[in-house]
């Protein structure tokens, strides 16, 4: 039969503290009653916990690596899809014959091609360089400063792309006259 304990006949007081009191923890741990049987139950439960956290661990983990898994799955049955639909396309003979004009020039008998070497608009050309002296002159620069300057010229230099096939040229503005 479990014991009992009657309330403590003390008054209770409020203090400083609002109200609060303070508690003994001698007395509060004296007044506990441990049985064998919860003692047992306890060493049960800590072992349980033992045993159960690296197994609860390890099921978080495959659980990760299976959701890992079917991502990378569906990744490559995306790149399946797009490799299956290139294979279709390369089945259409309008299609092939479509990349062999674009890639490699090829035409039908009796077509002429046109391929213009020099597309480049007067501003584009290159200008003509200057008169070679046969002196050797030596000047005063700060190669520093140069160096700086061509890297960043590099690093903003817009670069020209080839124009697409079939693509009109934008027209180009006539140079200045003096």
């Amino acid at each position: 039969m479990a014991r009992q304990t009657a309330p403590s006949p003390r008054p209770r007081r409020q203090g400083a503290d609002g109200g609060r009191r303070s508690v003994d923890v001698r007395a509060w741990l004296g007044g506990l009653r441990l049985s064998g049987f919860m003692v047992i139950m306890m060493g049960l439960v800590v072992l349980a916990a033992f045993v159960l956290v690296p197994t609860v661990g390890l099921y978080v983990d495959q659980r990760q690596q299976i959701a890992a898994l079917r991502q990378a799955v569906e990744v490559s049955q995306d790149e399946v899809d797009a490799l299956e639909a290139q294979r279709e396309r390369w089945k259409d003979p309008a299609y092939i014959t479509t990349q062999a004009r674009e890639r490699l020039y090829y035409v039908k008998p009796g077509e002429v091609v046109y391929l213009v070497d020099n597309d480049l608009t007067a501003a584009q050309e290159p200008h003509e360089p200057g008169e070679v002296s046969d002196t050797v002159e030596q000047t005063r620069t700060d190669w520093m400063r140069q160096f700086v300057r061509t890297l960043t010229e590099a690093g903003l230099a817009q670069t020209v792309t080839a124009p697409t096939i079939g693509v009109p040229d934008p027209p180009a503005t006539p140079p200045p006259t003096p």
